[in-house]
């Protein structure tokens, strides 16, 4: 699973651990799917598909996939190369199609930008200068393929939350023109952050309160620059946390403008250097913050302030893969479901207890055995789908989404005619579970899909536990939510069938604490699988009943994904 930053992955996965507990037809009317209604095999043709994902076939995959011989699949290693070829390897055995290029990898071109910002981030007006120290202070990154990227003397505005959320009658730009400026923004969004419970979607995070997403709206807007005030609370990170992550080469997808597109500049500033900042421009923090969590908020100069700030830049492109196969529908094949996970970990790196290879069994080995293993129960069912159905395995999730931001930008088959995403990350190895955990739940009508095959299998709904976290936006099915797909990112993981809450809850801190992204991430042969092959079983029912319909799921009325849907499907 992505780290954003490594500690909010293990805070959330920890908070976990700790709890208890669009449719559109071909006629082009809008109609809303009934996926209980809708399923075209019956319950033995059902069974019989299912019978095919074993915990045998699930221990097969994900010992091949985690062992040491893939050197714990990173990109541009040769253990991409390993990893990457034994998934094209084994689509073709079952009989999977290659894509329409006749491959079973699609090109994945990548850069890493190390940035060195200037020492001194200057701010400047009215007589007054504020010299920021970097890393103390601040932190600054940038997207732009340039060996130097420069502001100089960029008047600064504060944005409020830099939100521009029409659904929610928010709009943190409105009358505003950033072009030249750097705009200053407070982190996460007003439901989340702010004092008022009732604003977007109260204390579950959204993806406006993401900091990706306030990057990507100054870049709209034709800003400079933007810089995220840090506020360890909402942020639910310190500021080692982003500390750490800017130091780091950053891996982006290469772009045909080099990145010219985006901010030349995105940073953070510290609570306490932003505080400097506003008192130096006559502005005072607390009032401006409290003005920017009310509805009709409009932007402020911060007083002719200005900044002036530089990063100097390496580069290295390289390319990457993602590994897909198709089975073709029978009598809808130019309409998708994917079912995606990722196949990258984090390679050779620091021994810890004397090995040093990251092999990622749970993160995401498990999710690579499910996608196998759901490809060859379709391969072997009695019934061929109406529906095309696309095994996707995506690389560079740990740098940030990279490969399955890739296909969703270059998608191979067209986004408004796929269905959903189906993504699998992580996937516990402790038995069967009551449960089934539905991350973002809320968001779209797979939940009623997975609500349905779940009862098929005795087991009840339970939403995510850590709305507040944002892990709805840390794996691969955000990729597809993002450009508009209804996406579903489930598994079991509260309640185990035989042992309890308490039991899992033990597991999963241990993990986390033990194992997450570290060499013991590694097979055990002690391992109950058979929870794995329930959720793969699951995913396997939900993708069935999508092929054998005429109708697309719908995102809910008020989920920030649905206008980007909405704009894909008048395209048919």
């Amino acid at each position: 699973m992505l780290p954003i930053t490594r500690f909010s992955a293990v805070a959330g996965l920890l908070g976990l651990a700790l709890v208890g507990c669009q449719s559109q037809p071909a006629s082009n009317t809008t109609e809303a799917s009934q996926p209980e209604a809708s399923a075209t095999a019956t319950t033995d043709t059902a069974a019989a598909s299912t019978d095919t994902i074993s915990t045998a076939s699930i221990s097969k995959y994900l010992q091949a996939v985690s062992s040491d011989e893939m050197m714990g699949r990173k990109p541009f290693t040769v253990g991409e190369e390993r990893s990457t070829q034994y998934l094209a390897d084994q689509f073709k055995q079952l009989g999977l199609k290659p894509g329409p290029d006749g491959s079973y990898f699609q090109a994945v071109p990548l850069v890493e930008i190390t940035g060195t910002p200037a020492p001194i981030m200057q701010i400047k007006g009215k007589g007054k200068g504020l010299n920021l120290q970097y890393k103390t202070d601040f932190v600054a990154f940038t997207q732009r393929e340039q060996p130097q990227v420069a502001v100089t003397n960029s008047p600064l505005v504060f944005a409020g939350y830099g939100v521009v959320a029409p659904e929610y009658g928010w709009d943190d730009y409105a009358g505003l023109d950033v072009k030249g400026k750097t705009v200053v923004v407070l982190v996460n969004d007003p439901g989340n952050a702010g004092p008022d419970t009732t604003l977007f979607k109260g204390k579950a995070m959204t993806y406006y309160g993401r900091w990706t997403y306030k990057y990507e709206e100054a870049a709209r807007q034709g800003a400079t620059g933007v810089l995220i005030v840090h506020d360890t609370k909402p942020a639910a990170y310190p500021w080692s946390v982003v500390l750490s992550g800017a130091v780091s080469p950053k891996l982006r997808a290469q772009t045909a403008d080099k990145g010219a597109d985006k901010c030349a500049i995105e940073g953070w500033l510290t609570l306490d250097a932003a505080k400097r900042l506003f008192q130096a421009a006559g502005q005072n923090y607390d009032q401006l913050y409290t003005a920017a969590n009310q509805k009709g908020f409009r932007a402020r100069p911060l007083d002719a302030l200005t900044v002036t700030a530089s990063i100097q830049n390496k580069l290295r492109r390289q390319t990457s893969r993602n590994v897909l196969a198709v089975i073709p529908g029978t009598t809808r094949p130019k309409e998708y479901i994917i079912y995606s996970a990722h196949w990258d970990h984090f390679g050779v790196g620091k021994a810890i207890a004397g090995d040093s290879i990251y092999n990622g069994a749970v993160d995401d080995g498990t999710g690579l055995a499910a996608l196998l293993s759901i490809a060859e129960a379709f391969q072997k069912a009695p019934q061929n789908p109406a529906r095309s159905i696309v095994f996707l395995a995506v690389t560079g999730e740990e740098q940030g989404l990279l490969g399955s931001a890739y296909y969703a930008q270059h998608p191979v088959f067209p986004l408004n005619k796929t269905v959903a995403d189906l993504n699998m990350d992580m996937l516990w190895p402790y038995g069967k579970m009551k449960d089934l955990t539905v991350i973002g739940y809320g968001q779209s009508e797979l939940e009623e899909y997975a609500r349905a095959a779940a009862k098929e299998q005795d087991r009840y709904i339970l939403p995510d536990q850590t709305p507040e976290t944002g892990m709805f936006y840390r794996s691969d099915h955000f990729s597809f939510a993002h450009v508009g797909v209804p996406s579903l990112y489930a598994s079991g993981g509260f309640e185990s069938r035989t042992r309890g809450k308490e039991y899992i809850a033990e597991q999963r801190q241990n993990y986390t604490t033990n194992m997450y992204h570290k060499p013991a991430d590694q097979f055990d042969p002690k391992w109950d699988l058979s929870g794995i092959a329930q959720d793969a079983q699951l995913y396997f029912r939900v993708g069935q009943r999508l092929a054998g319909e005429t109708t697309f799921p719908q995102w809910k009325a008020d989920s920030e994904f649905k206008g980007a849907r909405d704009k894909s499907i008048s395209k048919q």
